[in-house]
Parts: structure tokens; C-alpha cells; sequence
């Protein structure tokens, strides 16, 4: 993984762009400062972004959300606007015991987005705002 830039709370995009697009191999110790940064969770969020399992929903109206297919096939809508995950490692490790900063859902978000692996999809604005309001299914 060519991304040799972290952040204290996310990796940044600009620099991880810059890296990638050059064409550079991964660095050691890119990945030792995401696992430092991360913990357990920065090898399992490069894992989602290996099997392409982040889609950016944008809407003609600019609005935009994350959907990411966990690693047991359940879909997740993550907001980077407001940094959420509706995923149980992010309402018990991030939220409830403070373990980490993100989870591996969110992560995979920002790094699929810096080594631009994110899948495109357009959504009507109808469609986004039903996901935004939670009464449509992801």
C-alpha cells in the first residue's frame, strides 16, 4: 500500500494521492504507522480496500455517503461529515470504551479515498435522503 502519510486521526488524502499516483511501492513503514495509529484495525480496513468493498454515494445535489461491505457481507452507510459508523466496533470500541479512533469501516473510507480505490455510484437525491433519514435500506 503505497501511502506513507497518517494523520493523528485520519490518513491525509492529499499526501497518500501524491505517493500513490507516483507509483511507489509500500513502504514498511507506512504500515507500521497505520498499525501504530490504528492498531488491529488498519490491516483489516486495508483489507476492505483490497477487495474494493467502499462505494461513494453522491447525489446530484452534492450530498455524499460511504457504503462499506464488512467482511461478513453486511452493509454499512458511514458519514465522514459527522465521523460515524453504525457498526458494533464503532458504538462499543470508539464511542463507548474510547479504544480507538476509528473503525475499520471509516478507515477503509479515508484510505480507498487517498489511494483512490472507491467505487463511484450516482444516487438520485430522493435516494440519498431516504439513506440520510435511515428509512431506506442500504
Amino acid at each position: 500500500y503505497p501511502c506513507d502519510c497518517v494523520g493523528a486521526n485520519r490518513p491525509r488524502n492529499d499526501d497518500c494521492e501524491k505517493t500513490y499516483s507516483k507509483g511507489m511501492e509500500v513502504r514498511c513503514s507506512s504500515l507500521l504507522q497505520l498499525k501504530f495509529v490504528f492498531g488491529s484495525c488498519a490491516l483489516q480496513a486495508l483489507d476492505l480496500v483490497d477487495q474494493h468493498s467502499v462505494t461513494c454515494l453522491t447525489a446530484p445535489s452534492g450530498r455524499k455517503a460511504f457504503q462499506v461491505t464488512g467482511g461478513s457481507g453486511r452493509l454499512y452507510t458511514c458519514f465522514l461529515s459527522c465521523h460515524y459508523c453504525p457498526c458494533p466496533a464503532f458504538a462499543y470500541s470508539v464511542l463507548r470504551r474510547n479504544d480507538g479512533l476509528v473503525c475499520k469501516h471509516i478507515l477503509a473510507v479515508y484510505l480507498s479515498q487517498a489511494m483512490a480505490a472507491t467505487q463511484q455510484e450516482s444516487v438520485s437525491d430522493q435516494q440519498m435522503s431516504l439513506l440520510l433519514s435511515g428509512t431506506m435500506d442500504p
